[in-house]
């Protein structure tokens, strides 16, 4: 009995070693990695800024400690002033170097209207804009967000914007810096108008930045929104020219999906598209503080990229 128990004892111990040297057999399969990468959008802090509670100089750091994002796309409207104070951009980059932070983009707003129909209006709104070019380069941005509004027929508008996104597309070019509009109201809030923009101009460093929750064409009083135009279908039209996009969160259900849009379905859209880039939480939702809304809005990205 006793040899026979050394024996069982013996194979048993073998066995165990043996699988020791397979663990991959046992091992749990991986999750499946993410086709896009996450960055915050400064404007999901936008009643913190505003408030004052917080400033531009701030962000990288709240972006990496609060929420452990490591890239981040700038709002212009925060430092607007400084696109070319060097002090103030050095004071900037140092903070992004000290929390490991890549700066994205910036977002540019009251610069003059890219699609204006008059000629001198629009020459100066593209002449405004080369600062943040320049910023953008400085700063290690990939990437200037603009807005191709104007006045007129959507013929009209759709006409001056060409010649002015152009006309910005190549003094960015020198620099390697892309141009791109979001769907920000309006005419550009049509999927189909500003992808046809985008197949005039024709350029490879000018495109979109489809943001999900963005396609109300007209707003009425209270931001109420009067005419929208299908976001998935948009979101398809707009994605074939994206250097980018923005996840657009406002409020949550009980499983932390997003009520406003299904998540699920424009994902897929995305990645069908091809689209392997950066995806902006961009929350502005009133049911959740801030933090708690950026949180959540990163949580259900995290959940449902691996599974599309």
């Amino acid at each position: 009995m006793t040899s026979n128990r050394r024996l069982f004892l013996k194979r048993a111990a073998g066995s165990l070693a043996g699988m020791a040297l397979m663990p991959t057999v046992f091992a749990e399969t991986p999750l499946k990695k993410m086709f896009f990468d996450i960055s915050l959008a400064e404007w999901s802090l936008h009643k913190a800024l505003f408030g004052k509670k917080i400033t531009n100089l701030d962000f990288p750091g709240i972006a990496r400690k609060e929420f452990d994002i490591s890239t981040v796309e700038y709002v212009n409207q925060f430092f607007k002033d400084k696109a070319q104070d060097k002090t103030y951009l050095n004071d900037l980059l140092t903070r992004c170097k000290d929390n490991g932070i890549s700066n994205h983009l910036i977002m540019i707003d009251g610069e003059g209207n890219l699609g204006a129909s008059d000629a001198a209006e629009r020459a100066k709104a593209v002449e405004n804009h080369h600062k943040w070019v320049e910023c953008a380069k400085y700063l290690g941005c990939k990437t200037i967000r603009v807005n191709a509004a104007g006045q007129g027929t959507a013929e009209e508008v759709s006409k001056a914007a060409v010649e002015g996104l152009s006309k910005l597309g190549e003094f960015a070019k020198t620099m390697n810096i892309n141009v791109i509009v979001e769907n920000h109201g309006g005419y550009s809030s049509n999927g189909q108008w500003l992808s046809g923009v985008m197949k005039q101009v024709g350029m490879k460093n000018v495109g979109t930045l489809p943001d999900f929750g963005n396609f109300c064409i007209k707003h009425g009083e209270g931001h109420k929104c009067l005419e929208e135009y299908d976001r998935y279908k948009g979101t398809t039209e707009l994605m074939p020219y994206a250097k980018g996009a923005s996840a657009k969160f406002y409020d949550f259900d009980a499983s932390g999906n997003c009520v406003e849009t299904d998540y699920n379905r424009i994902m897929k859209i995305v990645k069908e598209s091809g689209f392997k880039g950066t995806i902006g939480i961009e929350y502005e939702g009133d049911q959740l503080e801030e933090y708690d809304g950026i949180r959540k809005a990163k949580a259900a990205l995290e959940r449902i990229g691996p599974m599309v």
